[in-house]
This record gives C-alpha cells, sequence and structure tokens, in this order.
C-alpha cells in the first residue's frame, strides 16, 4: 500500500443561526495529487470518507495553488491574495519572526460575520508566534500544528 504523508488542514464550519446556509468543510493536503484520492481514482488504498463526503456535497476538480509551498498556498486559500502581496514567501519555521499579518482578512473571519462557527484542525504553518495563531485570525476553535512536525524549535 501506497504511503502517503497528508497533512491535513481542516476548515470546518458549522452552522450556526440560519438553517439555510450550507456547511462548509474546506481539505487542504500537503503533497497530495489528484488520484490519491478513491474519488478520483486512487488505486491500492481506499478513502472511503473522504470519497463519501465528495459524493454528498461539492467536489471541486481544478484547483492551482498560488506557490508551491505549504504555507504559502495556504495563505493564498485563506486570504484570497498572492502570498507575495502579504508577506508569505515560503512556509515559516520554527526560527521564524513572521507569520500571517494580524491585518489580513482571512475565510473564517468573514464567515463569522455570517454566523458561523469555524474551526481549524491540522498544520497552521502561517505563524506561530501568538498574533499568528488561528485563534486570532477567525478560528473558534484550534488543534494542530503550528508547523510542520519535521520541523524542530
Amino acid at each position: 500500500m501506497k504511503r502517503l504523508f497528508i497533512f491535513l488542514f481542516l476548515l470546518i464550519s458549522s452552522l450556526v443561526y440560519a438553517k439555510d446556509q450550507p456547511n462548509i468543510v474546506i481539505i487542504f493536503t500537503d503533497d497530495q495529487g489528484y488520484a490519491d484520492v478513491g474519488c478520483f481514482g486512487a488505486e491500492g488504498f481506499e478513502t472511503p470518507n473522504l470519497d463519501k463526503m465528495a459524493s454528498e456535497g461539492m467536489k471541486f476538480t481544478d484547483f492551482y495553488v498560488a506557490q508551491a509551498v505549504c504555507g504559502a498556498s495556504r495563505a493564498a486559500l485563506l486570504t484570497g491574495c498572492y502570498p507575495n502581496r502579504i508577506g508569505m514567501l515560503g512556509a515559516p519555521g520554527p526560527k521564524s519572526r513572521h507569520g500571517i499579518n494580524p491585518d489580513e482578512i482571512l475565510i473564517p473571519e468573514m464567515l463569522k460575520q455570517k454566523g458561523y462557527a469555524t474551526g481549524m484542525y491540522g498544520k497552521w504553518h502561517l505563524g506561530h508566534h501568538q498574533k499568528s495563531l488561528p485563534i486570532h485570525h477567525g478560528f473558534d476553535d484550534y488543534y494542530g500544528l503550528p508547523y510542520s512536525n519535521d520541523m524542530w524549535p
């Protein structure tokens, strides 16, 4: 069986106030190929939970990252901006002095304004300093790593 190291970035937004708003789940993985999930043709292993989510929800088939590094790509997804414009030129590590700018508006901050509860579970990789952590960028709940588990302080 092919070993696949997936660092899940999971943004779970669930309905709080309005019954007519959809739930939103974004799964952002590192180093995953198109055919590494069953619903896209994976061979040699199964992904039944992801396949079920894809069959019951909206499945996007095309996605281009703004930069070939996980932290910068994640910043682009969450802000809608090119990572170079917002100063995220790579993936912040344990010795980095920078992270996502506190002034940037992220998707969870906009969702909270619409009554959503938000959570982030997995690798953050947008800075480990207090002002850069998910709790300060619109996430109600966070459980994860500030950077890759192969990076040590």
